[in-house]
């Protein structure tokens, strides 16, 4: 394990390096970074913290309010960072502690904030508790803070239970004990190098305020919380029986996911969160059943926002976004939570690529589908999510209107669902490869050191350099979509819309002096002319007080 906590810089206070506007979470654009593969500060092919560092000026020039950095904690990199191997140091393919505390400075400086992610479902199997519980045996203190279990069977040979790993197979590995022989087993929720903590032990509670105090003494903004909803277990650990088996989306029931027990967890970590000036936040990844069930995470004394991933998982159809908008404005309005709204993540396909598929692929898909089309939708969908009221999600490269690249081949994947040979199909390396940010040179910009999964061979015409500047593109687009919610009150805060009358498969609604209006088809449709165009995803035209809205195309009018 790394070995830095030593070189830690002193604290920085977060209220007085950004800009004090209490309640900011309440209707801020957040975007995405996934550090390894953004950019590259120093060649090795691989991004890191210096490379963030030096693009900030581009997120503040994009327009965004904070930034939401993946994990790049000290880890052995068994699902990308996802299995911490120690919280408190940097990884050294990301760099060191001063250039996290450099990198916190900067985007200060530039009037961004900062979130980091927080794993506590599940540690690496390095972390020192673990090797300690592995090294002691059965019955030791140290096993207790994670669910060893014996195994069922004559000899123990067979899992303590039904579950399965959302990665696939087993949710449980047998360990050999100090001894050499067969003994017990551990549940691992994800990949077997990623044993899931047992909430039920004080120790880790204790250990997880601890870590939250570090990184907010180092000025951090926020925390997104991975698997939010999963740290908790049902009690005995029931198994599944003939249910139904687990999908990343916890669209169901489970004994492992959205147990009512989290909740405690939260108005812990809130206490210490108010212990800090500066507005911070908590985010949660919570998958649940409904998004009734996501405001639970919300109330008043728990967490800020939560992820809408059943707006993430709707199709590009009118009807069902304005049923999952209706019900998330509805199921946030009594605990006085924001919405938030976001349509791509570092774990599925990218919106362009989604929408060029026909629905019911899910959100992982392997098909490039019609280009065109995908991009048409998803510049539409990106006016429609930031028209809407609460916060906004944005995944790094979907400014560029990048696609998923669905053509890796398998021998430079590296998604441990894909080697698990179940479950999940392991394309999250499509929405993981590393961005172009110039038309040439041989990672497009992103490093003098070549990109850790290769790139293809179009995106130097999708990159930053190509697209600034270029009138109708989809950088331009978001530059101006971000400029325009920042300077108008009617954009962003609130928690409800007025929705107008419009043909089917459109949306249409009213806030304030702002018109939004989304056409989901495939046709050209009329529409009222509301007033003063502000942006269009495509090409509009008006005449007579009526405008011809095309094909998948949204549009931003302004009563003023």
């Amino acid at each position: 394990m790394s070995q830095q906590h030593s070189a830690a810089p002193a604290p920085t206070s977060a209220v007085s390096a950004v800009e004090g506007r209490p309640d900011w979470w309440r209707d801020a654009v957040i975007y995405q970074v996934y550090p390894r593969s953004f950019a590259d500060g120093n060649g090795d092919g691989m991004g890191d913290l210096e490379g963030v560092r030096t693009r900030l000026p581009y997120l503040r020039d994009l327009g965004v309010d904070a930034v939401w950095l993946s994990p790049f904690y000290a880890s052995p990199q068994a699902d990308a960072g996802y299995d911490v191997a120690d919280y408190r140091a940097v990884d050294p393919m990301f760099g060191t502690l001063l250039d996290a505390d450099a990198l916190i400075r900067d985007a200060h400086a530039l009037g961004l904030r900062i979130i980091v992610d927080l794993v506590p479902n599940h540690s690496s199997d390095q972390y020192e508790w673990f090797k300690r519980a592995l090294a002691e045996g059965p019955g030791s203190p140290s096993r207790d803070r994670y669910h060893f279990r014996p195994g069922k069977g004559k000899n123990g040979e067979l899992p303590p239970n039904d579950w399965e790993s959302i990665f696939g197979g087993p949710a449980w590995t047998r360990v050999t004990e100090p001894d050499g022989t067969p003994g017990e087993w551990y549940l691992h929720l994800f990949a077997p190098e990623q044993p899931d903590f047992n909430w039920e032990h004080p120790a880790v509670g204790d250990e997880f305020r601890s870590i939250l105090r570090f990184w907010l003494d180092m000025g951090v903004d926020g925390f997104r919380i991975d698997v939010a909803h999963g740290m908790v277990k049902a009690e005995g650990l029931p198994d599944l029986g003939d249910h139904e088996q687990l999908t990343l989306l916890g669209n169901d029931v489970m004994p492992f996911f959205d147990q009512d027990g989290v909740h405690d967890i939260y108005r812990e970590w809130r206490l210490v969160l108010d212990e800090y000036s500066g507005d911070r936040i908590f985010v949660a990844e919570a998958w649940t059943p409904t998004v009734e069930r996501t405001a639970n995470y919300v109330r008043p004394d728990e967490l800020h926002q939560a992820f809408n991933f059943q707006y993430l998982a709707t199709h590009w159809d009118a009807a069902e976004l304005r049923t999952v908008i209706n019900r998330t404005l509805d199921a946030m309005r009594p605990v006085g939570a924001p919405a938030t709204w976001v349509l791509s993540n570092h774990d599925v396909t990218r919106h362009a690529t989604r929408f060029a598929n026909p629905a019911g692929l899910g959100t992982q898909i392997r098909l490039a589908g019609d280009r065109e089309v995908g991009l048409r939708r998803a510049r539409a969908a990106t006016l429609l999510m930031l028209a809407l009221p609460g916060s906004a999600y944005v995944y790094q490269g979907e400014e560029l209107g990048l696609p998923d690249v669905v053509d890796l081949p398998d021998d430079v994947r590296q998604d441990p669902a894909y080697f698990r040979g179940a479950g999940q199909d392991g394309f999250r390396d499509g929405c993981r490869v590393p961005i172009p940010w110039t038309r040439t040179g041989p990672s497009y910009g992103f490093g003098d050191g070549g990109s850790w999964l290769p790139q293809p061979a179009d995106w130097g015409g999708l990159s930053v350099e190509a697209q600034t500047g270029e009138p109708g593109s989809t950088l331009e687009l978001y530059r101006a979509a971000l400029a325009v919610r920042r300077e108008r009150a009617d954009l962003g805060a609130g928690d409800a819309v007025e929705w107008l009358r419009a043909p089917e498969g459109v949306l249409a609604f009213r806030r304030g002096e702002f018109v939004c209006v989304a056409n989901t088809t495939g046709e050209s449709v009329p529409m009222p002319a509301y007033g003063r165009v502000l942006l269009a995803s495509g090409e509009i035209t008006e005449a007579a007080g009526e405008a011809k809205v095309p094909a998948d195309t949204a549009v931003w009018w302004s009563a003023s």
